[in-house]
């Protein structure tokens, strides 16, 4: 059980580090912005006492923001991972497929669009943002690198 735990964190941990190098390519090839995880942590910092910000750079700032926004990252990555592990079934370690990880990785572009994006004050799926399509588009092409790295490091450590 504790090496399936194991694995699961190793798995989300896996998928993260390679959603962070797909951002790193895109801002290398095409001048893409790199993810700013300040604000995120700033975000997190606030939660408890408030969810929804109409702008969260007018929230006081923390001073390890940026830290607290890059550990919120991979953590969510590792609990991404867990419940994969958990849905797929521990069989799922021995052999595993990319569609259960491509599922995961498609639903939790709901937590960005519905949760993170509205609560930062960007809007429903960044609907408040000057590009909310193409702001779309680009989470739902890192959530697919997020699956690849899932099923990529499943099958690295099987």
């Amino acid at each position: 059980m504790f090496d399936i735990f194991w694995r699961a964190v190793a798995i989300g941990v896996g998928a993260t580090v390679l959603m962070d190098l797909w951002a790193i390519f895109l801002h290398k090839a095409f001048g893409q912005s790199r993810p700013n995880w300040g604000p995120v942590g700033r975000w997190v910092w606030h939660l408890g006492d408030k969810v929804f910000h109409d702008d969260i750079g007018d929230a006081a700032p923390y001073a390890h923001e940026v830290a607290l926004g890059w550990a919120f990252h991979y953590l969510v990555g590792i609990v991404y991972g867990i419940i994969l592990v958990v849905v797929a079934g521990a069989g799922w370690l021995a052999t595993p497929t990319f569609l259960p990880a491509f599922i995961l990785g498609i639903v939790t572009v709901g937590a960005g669009w519905f949760l993170l994006a509205p609560g930062m004050g960007a809007g429903w799926a960044a609907s408040k943002r000057p590009n909310p399509m193409q702001i779309r588009a680009l989470n739902l092409v890192s959530h697919t690198i997020f699956a690849l790295g899932l099923w990529g490091t499943a099958l690295l450590i099987r």
